[in-house]
């Protein structure tokens, strides 16, 4: 939920989890809505926070006197948290019950909020941002469980309804809230939001959430924090890139090449161990068994390549209306809405369209839309907003409404089905590392005199490469469901 735009795969937490008819505790209709709404709340922080907040950077940045390094960490400080924790905290979920870490989870991001809102500093804020990952963590997996954990089968596809269509309301509107709070009571006002939504949905919560059921789970600790403290030292790395002059008075002294390189080497190192710890530990967090399935790695390198892509556009865009082209922070939220309208309307249209010609071919067409749309950008920086601006967001916004559902279901039917809420997981926390390399590499590239035309010309070529590996690896529409899943 850490991003301005819709996750690729939140509603297979939900359809996982155990039908609670089935196991005879079935709950009246209206504790099933009551609960729906307090998680659609909980989600709902993370949806506006994040697409809010990407309208106020270029004023935080400018109120602080930062440089785009710094800047990014605004952003990266929250995502590296909850992509490197948000499986522990489906375990916490699982252990310690779903509503009681939910009410957990909103009253820890609420206090974050507000800490980011008094924030001194920029250095106070980035940890305050840590802080709001690591509730986000928590409540993110915690929220989509509950609700699959409170309806039966035959009622949860409602109920995903519900849930993505105030996602999908959220996140559009986000934008242009951010823009309008930012430009009427200034950047810290975005973050105010949140405490009284936490509130409301603690308050349901504790009044009507049905009684948890719990697992025993172990907690691959260990793994999250390798997998941290790499991710960390590559978003460092790709965030260093740039001539250190273009970056601000208050920047820290440039890193040599050969620097850069070798940061970025420890980080591989520690991805490398990674891989290695999950081999051999008792409760991996990314079994071992699902990276030797072609099928799901291919749509999960996928996801890295496609969702990094954006995460670019999205870091760079805001910069550009506000900075070069002056317009005020409400404006600028607006000129978002193609895009995030596009993917909330038409994604339910494209995804009964991918039942009748196949999730490849969709696959394949959304990602070479997305690369269009970004080189479109890109070469129309000098024109209009309508053309520059307008037109290839609205034409992104289709590519990814071509793109969501079918990626949801294409990694829903390469796994078992025992494996599918874990499956779930694991591709949003691709999409979140996505963004955390893509905003990091966005903001090295905006450093040199033309960033922004090198962000979106990268933006373009990883999306493409997006499109290579599900050609390469997504078996074509006459290959079997049960094929897929042996892939």
């Amino acid at each position: 939920m850490a991003q301005p735009f819709v996750e690729p795969c939140s509603r297979g937490v939900i359809a996982a989890e155990p039908c609670p008819r089935e196991l005879g505790h079935e709950i009246p209709l209206r504790r099933r809505q009551l609960v729906l709404a307090a998680c659609v709340l909980a989600s709902s922080m993370a949806f506006i926070d994040g697409s809010a907040l990407t309208v106020a950077l270029p004023r935080l940045r400018a109120d602080f006197g930062a440089d785009l390094a710094s800047v990014q960490w605004v952003l990266n400080g929250y995502v590296l948290a909850l992509a490197s924790l948000t499986l522990v905290g489906g375990a916490l979920a699982d252990v310690h019950g779903k509503a009681r870490m939910l009410s957990v989870g909103c009253m820890l991001f609420g206090l974050a909020s507000a800490a980011c809102a008094l924030a001194p500093t920029a250095a106070w804020l980035i940890a305050a941002r840590v802080v709001q990952g690591i509730a986000a963590a928590i409540l993110t997996p915690a929220s989509l469980a509950l609700i699959g954990a409170t309806y039966p089968r035959d009622e949860r596809n409602r109920a995903i309804g519900v849930w993505a269509a105030a996602s999908a309301l959220t996140t559009a509107g986000g934008p242009a809230l951010g823009g309008w709070l930012t430009e009427t009571f200034g950047w810290p006002s975005v973050f105010w939001i949140n405490p009284p939504l936490a509130l409301v949905a603690v308050g349901i919560l504790l009044a009507f959430a049905p009684e948890d059921r719990r697992e025993p789970r172990r907690f691959d600790v260990i793994g999250a924090a390798i997998l941290t403290a790499a991710l960390g030292v590559l978003a460092y790395a790709l965030s260093q890139i740039g001539p250190s002059e273009a970056q601000g008075a208050t920047a820290s002294p440039p890193l040599s090449a050969m620097t850069i390189a070798a940061v970025a080497g420890l980080g591989v190192v520690g991805l490398a161990l990674y891989a290695i710890w999950e081999r051999n530990c008792g409760q991996p967090m990314t079994p071992p068994r699902l990276a030797k399935n072609r099928a799901f790695f291919g749509l999960n390198l996928a996801t890295l390549l496609v969702y990094g892509g954006l995460s670019i556009m999205f870091f760079l865009l805001p910069f550009d209306l506000v900075d070069r082209r002056g317009l005020p922070s409400t404006d600028a939220g607006l000129a978002f809405l193609p895009f995030t309208l596009g993917v909330g309307l038409l994604s339910k249209v494209f995804g009964s369209l991918a039942d009748k010609m196949g999730a490849r071919a969709m696959l394949i067409i959304g990602p070479a839309g997305a690369a269009l749309a970004y080189g479109w950008m890109a070469l129309s920086q000098e024109a209009s907003l309508m053309i520059g601006v307008i037109g290839p967001m609205a034409l992104l916004g289709v590519s990814f409404a071509v793109l969501v559902a079918p990626l949801t279901a294409s990694v829903m039917s390469s796994v078992d089905r025992a494996d599918e809420g874990l499956a779930s997981g694991i591709n949003n926390a691709a999409s979140r590392i996505a963004q955390l390399a893509g905003v990091a590499a966005a903001a090295g590239v905006a450093s040199f005199a033309s960033g922004y035309e090198i962000g979106l010309a990268v933006a373009a070529a990883i999306s493409l490469a997006g499109v290579v590996v599900v050609a390469a690896t997504v078996p074509p529409p006459a290959v079997e469901e049960s094929d897929l899943r042996q892939a």
